[in-house]
C-alpha cells in the first residue's frame, strides 16, 4: 500500500493536471493521458455546453475493514452534501476474493467460507455511503427488524428529504424499502413474491430505478425487470397514485420478443424498464433498455415523444439510465450511460439525438465494464457504477471549460 505522502503527491499531481487540461486535449500523450481523459467517441468536435471529464483514479479511497465490493448495482448522490451512496451485491464476490468472509446467508443466497480460506477479503455491507473525498462514512443493509432484504440488490435513491430508498431485481423481489440514512427502516412498498403483474397497484416486481419528485414528494419507479411500466407512489404515505406503460397506455405483461431495429416500434416495453428522470420542466424520461429507446411523458403519464439510441445494439441495449448535468441549467442535454457499448452518450434533449460520446471498454481507470449507473454531484463531477464483472464505482472530475 502506498504511503500517505505518496498519495498526497499523487493527488496534487492530479489536481495540477485537471487545472491544466482543457476540453479537446488528446486522450493519448500529453497531460490528458496522465488522468486518462476519454477521447471524443462520436466525432472531431465537442458541442458548446457539453462537459468533458477525466477519471480520478484515487477515488474512492481504499475500503476499510478488509472490505471488497461485488457488483455495484445502484448509485445515488445525496443532494444535501454530495455524499455518494451505492448498493452492491455482496454475494457476487468470487469465492477466492471473499476468502476472509465468514458464511453469510441472506434470503436465498449463501456465500463465504468456514473455515476461512484467505486473509483477503470480507464482503462489504450492501449499502455504503462515501463522503466527497472518497471515505466510507456509513454502511448497513441485508436484514433487520420489520423488513426482508433482496435476493439481488439493484436500485438506490437518496431523496431531497434525505431518505434512502432501495430495491432488488432478484427472484420474488417485489418490494421497495425506505430507510433513514442510519439504516432505520421507515416503510415498505410491496413484499416478497406478492406481485400479480403490471397493473398491480400494491407492489412492484423487480423494480430497477426510482426518483422522488421534490415538487410533489412522489416516488416515480421504473418497474422494471418483472413488470413493464412506470408506477408512482406518495413518498410519505407510500400510497399508490398512478401508473402507465409504453406510450402512456395501460401496461401489458406480454413479451414483445427480442429487439428488431427493422420492426415497427413495440407498443409495450421490453424488460427491463431501467431508467427514469424528471426534468426541470416536469417531463419524465423513461428508458426501455433492450429496445434502445427513451420515451418522454408528462407527469400524469401523457406520452410526448420517443427516440432510439444506437439501434444496432442488441442484448442488454443502449439506454441504461438518463440524468441531467446540474451546470446545464437550461437542460439542453441529457446523459445516458450505455453498458453494452461501454460509453457515455450526450443527447440533445429536444431531439433526443446524440451529439457527443466518450468511453471505452476495459478494466483500467476510466474504462468501463458493464457500466450501469451515472450520476452528477452538485459540482458537475460524474460518478459511475458497474455490475456483472465490473465491481467498481468511479469518479470522473469535470474539466475546466
Amino acid at each position: 500500500m502506498s504511503s500517505p505522502r505518496t498519495r498526497v503527491v499523487a493527488k496534487l499531481l492530479l489536481t495540477a493536471v485537471l487545472t491544466a487540461c482543457q476540453p479537446g486535449a488528446e486522450a493519448s500523450g500529453g497531460a490528458g493521458s496522465m488522468v486518462r481523459m476519454p477521447a471524443d467517441a462520436s466525432g472531431p468536435g465537442v458541442p458548446e455546453g457539453v462537459a468533458q471529464f477525466a477519471v480520478d483514479p484515487f477515488w474512492p479511497k481504499p475500503l476499510p475493514n478488509n472490505w471488497i465490493l461485488g457488483q455495484v448495482a445502484g448509485l445515488s448522490i445525496d443532494p444535501a452534501n454530495d455524499h455518494v451512496w451505492i448498493i452492491h451485491r455482496p454475494w457476487t464476490v468470487q469465492a477466492t476474493n471473499a476468502g476472509a468472509t465468514p458464511v453469510t446467508t441472506v434470503r436465498d443466497n449463501t456465500w463465504g467460507s468456514n473455515p476461512l480460506q484467505a486473509m483477503c477479503c470480507v464482503t462489504a455491507p450492501a449499502v455504503l455511503e462515501f463522503d466527497p473525498e472518497g471515505n466510507v462514512v456509513r454502511s448497513w443493509g441485508a436484514g433487520g427488524q420489520g423488513y426482508e432484504w433482496f435476493n439481488s440488490e439493484h436500485g438506490i435513491h437518496v431523496d431531497f428529504n434525505g431518505n434512502v430508498w432501495v430495491s432488488g431485481n432478484g427472484v420474488d423481489d417485489h418490494q421497495i424499502l425506505k430507510f433513514t440514512q442510519d439504516g432505520r427502516h421507515l416503510g415498505t412498498i410491496g413484499g416478497i413474491g406478492v406481485s400479480t403483474g403490471s397493473n398491480d397497484t400494491n407492489s412492484v416486481n423487480r423494480s430497477a430505478i426510482f426518483e422522488v419528485d421534490p415538487e410533489t414528494n412522489e416516488l416515480y419507479v421504473a418497474d422494471g425487470y418483472g413488470n413493464r411500466r412506470v408506477i408512482v407512489f406518495d413518498a410519505e404515505t407510500l400510497a399508490y397514485r398512478r401508473h402507465w406503460g409504453a406510450y402512456g397506455e395501460p401496461p401489458v405483461d406480454q413479451d414483445p420478443g427480442p429487439w428488431d431495429p427493422n420492426a415497427p416500434p413495440s407498443r409495450t416495453w421490453r424488460t427491463p424498464v431501467h431508467g427514469i428522470a424528471i426534468s426541470n420542466d416536469d417531463l419524465v424520461y423513461v428508458t426501455d433498455r433492450p429496445s434502445n429507446r427513451i420515451q418522454v411523458f408528462q407527469k400524469d403519464g401523457t406520452y410526448v415523444k420517443e427516440a432510439v439510441l444506437a439501434p444496432l445494439t442488441y442484448g442488454p441495449g443502449s439506454t441504461w439510465e438518463v440524468t441531467f448535468d446540474p451546470f446545464d441549467t437550461e437542460q439542453r442535454f441529457i446523459y445516458v450511460p450505455d453498458g453494452t457499448n461501454k460509453k457515455v452518450w450526450t443527447l440533445d434533449r429536444e431531439t433526443l439525438q446524440p451529439v457527443y460520446s466518450w468511453g471505452r471498454g476495459g478494466h483500467a481507470p476510466g474504462e468501463f465494464d458493464w457500466l450501469h449507473n451515472l450520476e452528477f454531484d452538485s459540482q458537475g463531477n460524474i460518478f459511475t457504477a458497474e455490475v456483472q464483472t465490473g465491481h467498481i464505482v468511479q469518479k470522473f472530475a469535470r474539466l475546466p471549460n
